[in-house]
């Protein structure tokens, strides 16, 4: 497979991969961050999979059912034909709450004729350290590993089970199902039970994505981002997850390989912004709970990443038995980069934070806890402004006052003015104004070069960043300004590279970048439409959405030569960023129709 051709699947707890031939290569239960069951993607010798085979007369096609997470890969051969319907359980119980086991259901749905398939089945727990054994018995297949750690997982199916194990053929006349689960079911499964399962959850999903607006352009791909976002969410405690895998690389062969099943403060308060601006609350709400529990100490400093369970201890180690993504080692677990600092994570947290007061004020659960959270901010941010830090790309050498940290301590001191207003806090403001203020001098004073004529990376820097474009964005900076249109037009020039663009050209840790970030070339969309060029901007935004996998997906990266997709997968930067350019070109089509009426 020479991209990621891949469809995701999931229920708020885990997720998995399904690829475009109908194989889970990815999957990890009970939770997302838990070792895999399945990681064909990370090894293609030892990782394991799960497979549904036909021979070369079948043609495969993809789908989502619409509005939904439910993935059908859809067999035939002109006369035989059946579908795969993969899915993760996920619906709400009678009482209360949501119904979201740490399962899979594969059901095979039987359209004409009789199609006949071969099953490879090989899950290798424990990200296949160790031996994985797998016994057919009377009521399942059960999968154990012995060893440093025990575990195991259940396969339930309605086929021979002999047969299945074996990889011997089987004919479907019939619909049919598998469940593979993290537990032993007390019940047995039934095809009947297996198909009420895939109603509720259709159901679950339709109701979700009804809450979605529908826009006037690009409806449908702002939508397959929306439940994106939704697959990476995290119900138990609010988190939202950067993406579902790891140590999947930027480029092929080398060591930036991370892994992303962590909640980062700046990638989740984007996400959450962009998700309550299409009316999901629920999501919002849990979010911000999620950061009031992680906060109990008013002078505590927030780490820029947790875990999903809001651990504060992320150890990094690799894993040298496994080859990696197109043997790119090394494939890690855990994030050393929790222990950075970051200062921007305060202003992108503020922004949320004022952006969810602002429209729910009436419906805030956690107010004084948000208010004490906002006054620590302030005095963090008071304190530490003015150091040097990581940056948003987690440069892992020297700090640098890097622009983008600054602009976002700016927003930090911005919106928590906006949240004493809506608290009737006045007491506040003027000591919090004059800091804004001064914190805006300082980076007009020493971020803008104008040699460069630009504002660039960090202080005293010739570099140029596409992170700088986001001022407009956070209110820092108007978009006719002429510094801003002339940031636009130097890093379209300097960075763009066959309309996608590099973070920075300079080197780093690693050396220089070889393949674009997707959310740069987004925000690079987003700036061209606010300084006016829109029609360059749309065509910009077309071509980008074509690079997209077969399912309208993003990962982290796209090779800027082969324009493949690189890096974790799929990535909640590039969705959200690819819903916030496609509602900016909507609402100003529906902008102009409404003149256009007027006039009329």
């Amino acid at each position: 497979m020479d991209n990621l051709d891949y469809g995701i699947i999931g229920n708020c707890r885990s997720a998995a991969l399904v690829s475009k031939t109908g194989a889970i290569d990815w999957c990890c239960l009970p939770e997302f961050d838990s070792s895999s069951v399945f990681a064909k993607l990370l090894d293609e010798k030892i990782g394991g999979s799960f497979e549904i085979i036909t021979d070369g007369s079948y043609k495969i096609k993809q789908r989502y059912k619409k509005h939904t997470a439910i993935l059908i890969t859809h067999f035939s051969d002109g006369k035989n034909a059946f579908e795969i319907r993969d899915f993760m359980p996920r619906y709400r119980k009678e009482d209360s709450g949501y119904n979201a086991p740490p399962e899979i259901v594969r059901y095979i749905k039987h359209i004409s004729g009789t199609p006949c398939f071969k099953v490879l089945y090989d899950p290798k727990l424990e990200y296949a350290q160790g031996n994985t054994e797998t016994y057919v018995k009377k009521n399942f297949i059960v999968s154990l590993t012995h060893g440093e750690k025990f575990d195991t997982c259940f396969l339930y199916t309605s086929f021979n089970k002999n047969a299945v194990m074996e990889g011997r053929e089987i004919e479907v006349t019939k619909d049919g199902y598998f469940l593979l689960g993290y537990n032993e079911k007390l019940f047995q499964p039934t095809v009947r039970k297996m198909y009420t399962e895939l109603e509720r959850t259709k159901v679950y999903w339709l109701n979700w994505s009804s809450k979605t607006p529908n826009y006037k352009k690009y409806n449908s791909q702002i939508s397959r981002s929306a439940v994106t976002l939704k697959l990476l969410s995290y119900d138990k405690t609010g988190a939202v997850l950067a993406a579902a895998t790891t140590s999947l690389p930027e480029t092929i062969g080398e060591v930036r390989n991370w892994d992303y099943r962590f909640c980062w403060i700046r990638d989740a308060s984007m996400v959450i912004k962009v998700i309550g601006e299409l009316g999901h609350k629920n999501v919002a709400r849990r979010y911000l709970q999620f950061i009031v529990d992680l906060i109990p100490d008013k002078d505590e400093k927030l780490q820029i990443m947790y875990g999903i369970n809001k651990e504060k201890k992320l150890t990094e180690e690799t894993l040298d038995h496994l080859s990696g993504y197109r043997d790119s080692r090394p494939v890690r677990i855990g994030n050393a980069a929790y222990k950075q600092r970051q200062h921007d994570i305060y202003g992108i947290l503020m922004d949320v934070i004022h952006e969810q007061l602002a429209k729910y004020s009436n419906d805030i659960e956690n107010g004084e806890e948000l208010w004490g959270i906002t006054k620590g901010i302030v005095w963090i941010v008071s304190n530490h402004w003015k150091e040097a830090d990581k940056g948003i790309w987690e440069f892992r050498a020297e700090d640098r006052h890097f622009t983008f940290s600054k602009v976002l301590c700016w927003v930090a001191i911005d919106r928590a003015i906006k949240v004493a207003r809506l608290f009737r806090k006045t007491r506040k403001i003027e000591k919090w104004a004059a800091l804004e203020q001064e914190i805006k001098q300082d980076i007009h004073a020493h971020a803008w070069n104008p040699d460069v004529n630009a504002f660039v990376q960090s202080y005293g820097s010739a570099h140029l960043d596409a992170s700088v474009l986001l001022m407009e964005s956070y209110g820092f900076i108007h978009a006719r300004d002429p510094k801003f249109v002339s940031t636009v037009k130097t890093i379209e020039k300097e960075l763009s590279n066959d309309g996608l663009l590099y973070r920075y050209k300079n080197e780093d840790d690693f050396g220089l970048p070889s393949s674009s970030f997707t959310i740069c070339t987004f925000w690079f969309i987003n700036s061209l439409f606010k300084i006016g060029e829109e029609e360059k901007a749309m065509a910009h935004f077309d071509q980008l959405l074509s690079y997209s996998n077969h399912l309208g997906l993003f990962s982290e990266d796209i090779d800027f030569k082969t324009k493949r997709l690189l890096g974790n997968f799929p990535q909640a930067y590039s969705h959200l960023a690819l819903i916030e350019c496609a509602i900016n070109f909507s609402k100003k089509e529906s902008e102009e129709q409404v003149l256009e009426s007027l006039r009329v």
